[in-house]
């Protein structure tokens, strides 16, 4: 009798081992079982959490106090703008210093500062103090944290393998999507508990407890590159050399557009989900809604971030993140379905998620420690810019074109700048400049 065999497809894979492949694909924890075997990687990561998560729920409580002391939205919106704009002025500063520098000094200094305006906001809440005093603080604290993201940038390939560097930075990328999902409701639960100055102070408490778990980081892995700029060098030459390192790498800039049409996206899409809610027939709970479901897709999408930017084929991997944000953004302009909002959202979630780790890995790897947080001091602001901006378009677009035809125009454009800017031969695997890591 003849034994029977199991034969594969000729066309490839059986659907069993193409299911268990897709399913490891999208498992969302295999970047953070990757990226936390390293402990100091697990140290800074904590300290990420709590003060990232802090942020979020502090935003809410600030522009809540802020409406009710004043009943103004021009209030409110002077204090988005005093939380925005030191990051976006003082960040290429703030890459500056962390070249300078030690690198856990400064993020330690950072923690501090940020906690005593915190403790001051605190403190105005409670005593009724003059409400000028909230965006002057909400600021003070934005531009003392101005320097942080160079740092961590700077310090993680210290910390972590070449090979689980973009794992790690999916699992950072990650951790911000979920604090910016937990962020606002435990801020939000707190409100219902208490008061605004009770999540001001815990807020500040995060970021000593930050400051903590920063100040067990070995020195090495956060010192002063060896090749620091020199102290008497001037701001102005300094910046011109974190431009020249994006410059001089053709990969680079590419990249770093990508990442900022991705936040543009991300600005506008605060704008336009009000509308879409309301077109859908959610009503203001429907912005929630759609604003989630962008969380929830960066987050799923952690361990698709985390291969994209491990590719020896960054090119493709950038186009298909570019087409996650444009496709669904002109889908969004055809459907009258919630579910269907929802998912589209989560792939544009996805999307900006796959485009930031793989432009910021790519960074990590191309340039030489000395330089990186230069560099990416001027990548976080016009990051930043990007958000503001898209967010101030978003209105003037709808006013003149329409909902559907706005969200079909943003979409067009992402795609197209995918064709122009990343179609490119040039866009290859990054030239590694590993420096030692820190066990």
């Amino acid at each position: 009798m003849p034994t029977t065999t199991h034969k594969e497809p000729r066309n490839g894979l059986s659907l069993e081992r193409r299911t268990k492949r897709l399913a490891a694909l999208l498992n969302p924890a295999q970047p953070f079982l990757v990226a936390l075997r390293q402990r100091n990687l697990r140290r800074l990561f904590a300290g990420l959490v709590v003060s990232q998560a802090g942020d979020w729920l502090y935003n809410l409580a600030l522009l809540a106090f802020v409406y009710e002391r004043t009943g103004s939205t021009a209030w409110v919106g002077i204090t988005t703008a005093a939380r925005i704009l030191p990051e976006v002025v003082l960040g290429p500063i703030g890459g500056v210093l962390g070249d300078r520098l030690d690198r856990r000094t400064v993020m330690i200094a950072s923690d501090v500062l940020r906690a005593a305006a915190m403790a001051a906001l605190a403190v105005v809440a409670l005593a009724g103090g003059p409400i000028v005093l909230a965006p002057a603080l909400a600021a003070l604290c934005t531009a003392a944290g101005a320097v942080y993201p160079q740092c961590v940038a700077a310090v993680m390939p210290r910390l972590v393998d070449e090979a689980d560097l973009p794992a790690a930075n999916a699992a950072r990328v990650a951790i911000t999507s979920l604090c910016v999902i937990a962020g606002p409701i435990i801020g939000a639960a707190l409100l219902l508990l208490g008061s605004a100055a009770i999540t001001f102070a815990v807020n500040g408490v995060s970021f000593l407890f930050g400051a903590v778990i920063v100040a067990a980081l070995p020195r090495e892995a956060t010192s002063r590159p060896a090749a620091a700029p020199e102290s008497h060098a001037s701001l102005r030459a300094d910046l011109a050399t974190g431009w020249r390192a994006l410059r001089e790498h053709p990969d680079t800039l590419p990249l770093v557009g990508a990442d900022f049409v991705s936040s543009a996206i991300y600005g506008a899409l605060t704008v336009l989900f009000v509308l879409l809610g309301q077109k859908l027939g959610l009503g203001a709970v429907g912005y929630g809604y759609l604003l989630s479901a962008l969380g929830v897709g960066g987050v799923l999408a952690a361990n698709l971030a985390n291969r994209a930017a491990a590719s020896d084929r960054p090119r493709r991997a950038l186009i298909a993140a570019v087409a996650a944000v444009g496709l669904p953004l002109v889908t969004l302009a055809l459907t009258g379905s919630t579910a269907v909002a929802l998912v589209l959202a989560a792939c544009i979630g996805a999307g900006t998620m796959t485009t930031e780790v793989v432009a910021e890995t790519t960074l990590q790897r191309t340039l030489d420690d000395a330089v990186v947080a230069r560099a990416y001091g001027l990548v976080v602001p016009a990051c930043v810019a990007g958000i503001a901006g898209g967010a101030l378009l978003a209105t003037p677009l709808v006013a003149l074109l329409g909902l559907d035809i706005t969200l079909a125009v943003t979409g067009a454009a992402v795609l197209v700048y995918g064709l122009v800017a990343l179609v490119r031969p040039t866009l290859s695997q990054p030239v590694l400049v590993q420096p030692e890591v820190v066990s």
